[in-house]
C-alpha cells in the first residue's frame, strides 16, 4: 500500500459517512498481572452511542496515520503451515457472517498475543470488521449519471490495541454543598488517542484487495513489534526507515571512506529526489547497487565503479541485490531532517539547503559557513555583519 492507498480508506473513518459500513466491533480487556482475558464484549458498530462511535473513529485514524516504513508497514504473511496461523485466522474471520464465529477468530489472535507476553498496563484490543466503497469513475458535475452508481466494495478487518491508565486525581466544587471535594474515580481510562499497535486486513492496492500482505501499524516510530509480527500476525519482519537510511549510509561509507563535503551529499540527495519525483504516482523506487553507483557518479564521487559498489552491498548486507528505498534515504526534501552537530551547536536543515553548507578553515580553525540570503535574528536582533 503507498500513501494514496491508505489516505483513501483512512479518510473513511468519520461519522455518517455512506461510503464506510461498520458492522461489528468486538472489545476485549486483558489485565496486566495475570494476562488474562477479564472481559470481552461485541455488538453492532451502529448500537454505540454517538459520542462513543466518534471516539471510536478517531482511535481506527491513529492505526493508519504515520510514515510508511516508520510507523506503517506493509507485511507479507510467512508461508502457512497450521490453522493457526495468522492469515488463516484472519481469511476465516473475513468470510465468517455470523457474529459469533467472527469474534471467536479474533480471540484466537488474542490468545497468541497473550501468550508468553507481560503487559506492563491493562490493555483492551478492539476489532472491527466492515465494508468501505469506492467509486470506479471520478466525479463528473455535468453528467446524470452518480460517481457512485457503480462501486468497489471491500471488506476488511481492523484491530487497535490501546493501553489504560490510571484516572487523574481532581479537585471539584460542589455547587449545592459549597464545599470542595476530592474526586475518587477507579475507572481506568482507555488511551483511545496513541494506540500501542494494530493493523487492517487484507492489504488494499488502489481498487484491489491483497490477502497475502497486512498493513501493521506500530506504536512507536522505527519500533515495530516483533513478537505480534511474528508470533501473532505470523508476518515477515520489515526493515524500518531508520534502518534503511543506515544501511545506505553505510554502503557509502564503504565506497567514499567516512569523509565527504556537504556540496557533494546535498547533489546525493537532490538526485534521488528527482528519481523519487520522477516515479511520484508509481511505486517508491528503490536503488540496487547499480543506481547508488550511477548517484555518486553524477553527484561528483571520484573513484567509484560498480565492482566497488556491489562489494560495499555484499559486506554491509551480505546481499549485493539488496535494494534501498528511496524514499528511505531522503523521507521529506524540504523538511529539517539532516542534523548538523557539533560542541557548539546542534543545527538542522532540509536536504535541499545543506549545498548552502560549508566545513572551512579560518586563521588555523575549523568553523561552518552557512550562505544565507537574508539577514540573520538572534533573540529578536539583527546580527551586524563582520568583515573578515
Amino acid at each position: 500500500m503507498n500513501k494514496k492507498d491508505i489516505a483513501n480508506i483512512r479518510k473513511q473513518f468519520k461519522p455518517d459517512n455512506d461510503l464506510m459500513n461498520i458492522s461489528d466491533i468486538f472489545n476485549v480487556f486483558i489485565r496486566k498481572e495475570s494476562s488474562d482475558i477479564f472481559h470481552q464484549e461485541s455488538q453492532p458498530f451502529q448500537m454505540l452511542d454517538r459520542e462513543q462511535q466518534e471516539l471510536f473513529l478517531n482511535n481506527f485514524k491513529k492505526i493508519l496515520t504515520g510514515q510508511i516504513d516508520s510507523k506503517l508497514f506493509e507485511l507479507r504473511f510467512q508461508q502457512r503451515q497450521d490453522e493457526n496461523h495468522g492469515q488463516t485466522i484472519l481469511l476465516e474471520a473475513l468470510q465468517s457472517g455470523e457474529m459469533e464465529d467472527w469474534t471467536e477468530q479474533m480471540l484466537l489472535l488474542v490468545e497468541k498475543m497473550i501468550k508468553d507476553v507481560q503487559y506492563k498496563y491493562d490493555v483492551v484490543v478492539t476489532f472491527i470488521r466492515g465494508t468501505f466503497f469506492k467509486p470506479t469513475k471520478k466525479r463528473n458535475e455535468e453528467a446524470e449519471e452518480s460517481e457512485r452508481d457503480e462501486v468497489y466494495q471491500h471488506s476488511f478487518i481492523l484491530c487497535c490495541i490501546n493501553k489504560t491508565e490510571e484516572p487523574q486525581k481532581t479537585l471539584l466544587f460542589d455547587y449545592v454543598e459549597k464545599v470542595f471535594k476530592y474526586n475518587i474515580v477507579v475507572d481506568s481510562v482507555i488511551n483511545l488517542t496513541s494506540p500501542i499497535g494494530g493493523f487492517l486486513f487484507p492489504s488494499f492496492k488502489e481498487n484491489s484487495a491483497d490477502v497475502n500482505h497486512i498493513l501493521y501499524s506500530s506504536g512507536k516510530q522505527n519500533e515495530p513489534n516483533p513478537h505480534f509480527i511474528e508470533e501473532v500476525l505470523n508476518a515477515e519482519m520489515s526493515m524500518t526507515a531508520q534502518e534503511d537510511k543506515e544501511v545506505f549510509e553505510e554502503i557509502i561509507r564503504e565506497v567514499v571512506g567516512d569523509q565527504l563535503d556537504a556540496s557533494t551529499l546535498a547533489n546525493v540527495y537532490e538526485e534521488i529526489n528527482r528519481v523519487m519525483d520522477e516515479n511520484e504516482e508509481d511505486e517508491p523506487p528503490k536503488l540496487d547497487y547499480k543506481d547508488v553507483e550511477r548517484v555518486l557518479k553524477i553527484s561528483g564521487v571520484e573513484d567509484v565503479n560498480t565492482e566497488k559498489v556491489e562489494m560495499a552491498f555484499q559486506k554491509v548486507m551480505d546481499d549485493e541485490k539488496y535494494e534501498i528505498k528511496a524514499s528511505n534515504i531522503v523521507p521529506n526534501f524540504k523538511s529539517k531532517s539532516i542534523k548538523i552537530d557539533t560542541k557548539v551547536a546542534k543545527i538542522s536543515i532540509s536536504p535541499q539547503d545543506l549545498k548552502y553548507v560549508k566545513q572551512v578553515n579560518y586563521n588555523g580553525k575549523r568553523c561552518l559557513l552557512i550562505e544565507i540570503d537574508e539577514d540573520a535574528v538572534i533573540e529578536g536582533f539583527k546580527m551586524i555583519p563582520e568583515v573578515f
